[in-house]
């Protein structure tokens, strides 16, 4: 089992580094592409058919996740995710349980009055996985089932509005409740944006939670020809223990086409 992991992983982060030429990222007012997740939670972006996304996350604990997505039709795409902790470093590492995966449908284009709405499913949860029998989850839980809702603004360049409803499959601690999310995008300038993102955190106020929710940040800046580099301060609202000023962590996508 763990050769499969090994596998796993060293093909998705072989395909970190493609050689497929693409133009601008989904940062700035240059994008041609749209994103998927806000920070930790999807939106309604799609792929276009033929496109696909390369991403890789780097956390606390010298952990990396690696997945890839691909867009079958312009209405529809899928991928796969593994990753796991101490990858940088001389501990033994520790792989993530099992890969994660998702798939979405847009079933509503944006048109002037209405926002896009997709419906999915991603089982991929965030930074390390938390083994204890008590828990069995990730530090920052998977989206699971999920309906999102994006809306797109031209105010003095691009101004995104996503929010959406969720209900994970990471239940072993006993909080099954609905979760709900809402987020938003500004560009500046041609290459870079702002993301920000609250997760209410309805799910995950009995263990680990405190209740305030998850208050993510991010900077995003598109490096043309598709690549996008991320610097992420995550749980600013300290929802979790040991937190002083939020999670730092590093993300770099990029976005092709076959």
């Amino acid at each position: 089992m763990n050769k499969v992991r090994k596998a796993v992983f060293l093909f998705l982060f072989v395909l970190v580094f493609p050689v497929t030429v693409r133009s601008q990222g989904y940062a700035g007012d240059a994008a041609t592409s749209e994103p998927l997740m806000i920070i930790d939670k999807p939106t309604a972006g799609m792929l276009k058919r033929g496109e696909f996304e390369l991403t890789s996350n780097f956390y606390e604990q010298g952990g990396i996740l690696v997945g890839i997505n691909v867009g079958v039709f312009d209405q529809f795409s899928f991928g796969v995710s593994y990753g796991g902790t101490d990858i940088i470093g001389s501990s033994r590492i520790g792989w993530n349980p099992e890969p994660g995966v998702n798939a979405r449908f847009r079933i509503i284009n944006e048109n002037f009055v209405m926002p896009a709405i997709a419906l999915g499913f991603d089982s991929q949860g965030k930074e390390p996985f938390l083994d204890a029998d008590s828990l069995r989850r990730y530090t920052i839980k998977s989206p699971g089932f999920f309906a999102a809702a994006s809306k797109n603004y031209s105010i003095l360049g691009n101004l995104s509005i996503h929010g959406g409803l969720n209900m994970t499959l990471e239940r072993h601690d006993g909080d099954k409740d609905l979760d709900a999310y809402v987020g938003g995008e500004k560009s500046i300038g041609r290459d870079i944006s702002l993301f920000g993102e609250y997760d209410f955190g309805f799910n995950d106020d009995q263990t680990i939670g405190r209740g305030r929710g998850y208050l993510n940040l991010s900077l995003r800046w598109s490096w043309g020809k598709g690549l996008v580099v991320g610097f992420d301060l995550k749980n600013v609202t300290k929802n979790q223990q040991n937190i002083s000023i939020g999670t730092r962590t590093i993300e770099i996508d990029y976005v092709g086409e076959f």
